[in-house]
């Protein structure tokens, strides 16, 4: 046989190989993965990814203690590709091969990825559809978890780190996810749990479903685990590549500017009519958001918020401000009238540090009249939770901007980014009332005397808090003081945090030397 003869039977054989393993685990097990409405390890790269851009890695990766199984990359697709011209790394569970488990070859192959991530400073998203840890590989697996926990840590805050379970994912496989910077899910296919219904029917005698235990909504709604929950898994990537679009590829590159197509310089004079004038009634501060920022072009908000259904009391979301990339933290009026809690504190406090580790300036909308009361709050910890938010904000080296709306009382008052927190500019509405608590609580306490002696007593304690905020509950006090920077027409809000923004935006500030702070827990 003549040298272009063999050569072409080694091609032939290598062509087949490609062949065998991107059939995945066979007809019969795809056949299944679809009934189950689920896309495949690689058809779903392919959603995520620019066409055409995928480039794999460890194709005919093999597992020691399984090499006798069929089982085609180990059930793990590892490579990098581009989303919209941005390098990433990817890896995809394949459920059609052993469940998708994780074995130490499966473990190594993200290991492998995830250090090359750190080296080129590229995004990792993952993709976890998996029946957890491979039996027949024993303690072996154990460790490949392990060191998949450990390269997650490292990489922390140094590239940006996004899963999407879709599909199962229980016991110590959460654990990846967790210590990763997003989770997304799908509604009706991806379930999320330390131990599953069984164990809790055994262990605890309650009968519990899939779903009802850690089902997508369930994640985002009462765990606070998920960021966001799709319809389906097209929406879910879509949602990913929409995230990655306000991010920088590493914490040494700031995220990329720019054309919405807005001025910063327009002015909206119906913003103020969002705000009743009466201090007890609620808002939307969504509406706020929509008017201020960068307007798009595709119909689609012009934010992009995270764990939407998860705390609303506080709202955090990306958006565009004059082309550039913010992370914006506001109080919801519309929920406990936006007073912040337990979930509130630990929400915005992790959604802080993500901006400040890959430099996007946190904005501050404020309209919050205290930390939530009540039994609930004290014995969960809302101190130790609180602090979080104190420290992340402090913490913070990003360019920081407070705008403070309405009320701004006591200590959540500092917690939402006061001056003496570090903001680099604190600007008001003229309807903002800073002071340590609001006219309800302090006007009985400080009148105590006269409206004990008063005739009429419901007339004198409406007049003593009308007293009240024109002389302690203004911005303007604070503005003496150089508590608050400016307080301006709403209808200019926006064009004066373009004008701000472009004036801190490459601040640099310096923190003490030290191996690292301890962040309440």
């Amino acid at each position: 046989m003549d040298d272009q003869k063999i050569k072409n039977v080694i091609l032939t054989d290598l062509a087949k190989r490609r062949q065998k393993i991107t059939e995945m685990g066979g007809p019969e097990n795809l056949a299944k993965q679809k009934e189950k409405g689920k896309l495949t390890a690689r058809e779903r790269i392919k959603l995520l990814l620019d066409s055409g851009s995928f480039v794999e890695i460890g194709m005919f990766a093999k597992n020691r203690t399984t090499s006798k199984m069929e089982l085609p990359s180990d059930a793990v697709v590892t490579g990098y590709g581009m989303i919209n011209g941005k390098r990433v790394y990817v890896f995809s569970q394949d459920f059609t091969c052993a469940g998708g488990t994780v074995s130490e070859t499966h473990a190594k192959k993200i290991c492998n990825l995830l250090d090359s991530a750190v080296k080129m400073g590229c995004p990792v998203i993952g993709i976890n559809d998996s029946g957890g840890a491979r039996i027949q590989d024993g303690v072996d697996a154990l460790a490949g978890y392990g060191q998949i926990f450990y390269r997650n840590t490292m990489a922390s805050g140094l590239v940006p780190q996004i899963c999407a379970i879709i599909g199962p994912c229980a016991g110590g496989a959460v654990y990846s996810p967790a210590l990763m910077d997003f989770i997304f899910m799908v509604k009706g296919t991806s379930f999320a749990f330390i131990t599953g219904p069984k164990v809790v029917k055994t262990v605890m005698g309650q009968d519990i479903t899939e779903e009802e235990l850690g089902g997508a909504i369930v994640a985002q709604r009462k765990a606070g685990v998920a960021c966001r929950s799709a319809d389906s898994e097209a929406e879910c990537l879509n949602d990913i590549r929409e995230l990655l679009s306000y991010l920088p590829a590493n914490h040494r590159e700031y995220p990329k500017r720019i054309s919405t197509g807005d001025t910063p310089g327009r002015t909206d004079q119906h913003l103020f009519d969002i705000v009743p004038a009466n201090p007890r009634k609620s808002y939307d501060m969504h509406r706020v958001i929509e008017r201020i920022f960068d307007q798009r072009t595709d119909g689609r908000k012009n934010y992009f918020e995270l764990f939407p259904i998860f705390a609303n009391n506080i709202i955090t979301c990306f958006a565009h401000l004059d082309g550039n990339s913010v992370g914006i933290v506001a109080n919801q009026p519309r929920v406990k009238a936006g007073a912040l809690d337990i979930d509130a504190c630990d929400k915005a406090s992790r959604f802080i540090r993500f901006c400040d580790a890959f430099n996007i300036p946190v904005i501050s909308l404020v309209d919050v009249p205290g930390f939530l009361p009540g039994t609930d709050q004290e014995w969960g910890g809302i101190i130790r939770h609180g602090a979080k938010m104190l420290y992340a904000y402090s913490e913070a080296t990003v360019p920081k901007i407070t705008l403070i709306i309405r009320k701004a009382y006591g200590g959540s008052y500092l917690g939402m980014c006061s001056k003496d927190l570090g903001a680099d500019a604190v600007l008001c509405w003229p309807t903002a009332e800073l002071a340590l608590m609001g006219a309800e609580g302090a006007v009985p306490i400080i009148y105590k005397k006269e409206l004990a002696n008063a005739e009429d007593k419901e007339k004198a304690l409406l007049e003593f808090m009308e007293d009240y905020r024109k002389e302690f509950a203004n911005p303007y006090l604070a503005a003496e003081h150089l508590h608050v920077d400016d307080i301006i027409n709403p209808a200019e809000s926006r064009h004066y945090l373009c004008q701000t923004l472009e004036m801190f935006r490459n601040k640099t500030e310096s923190r003490p030397s030290k191996k690292h702070g301890l962040m309440p827990t």
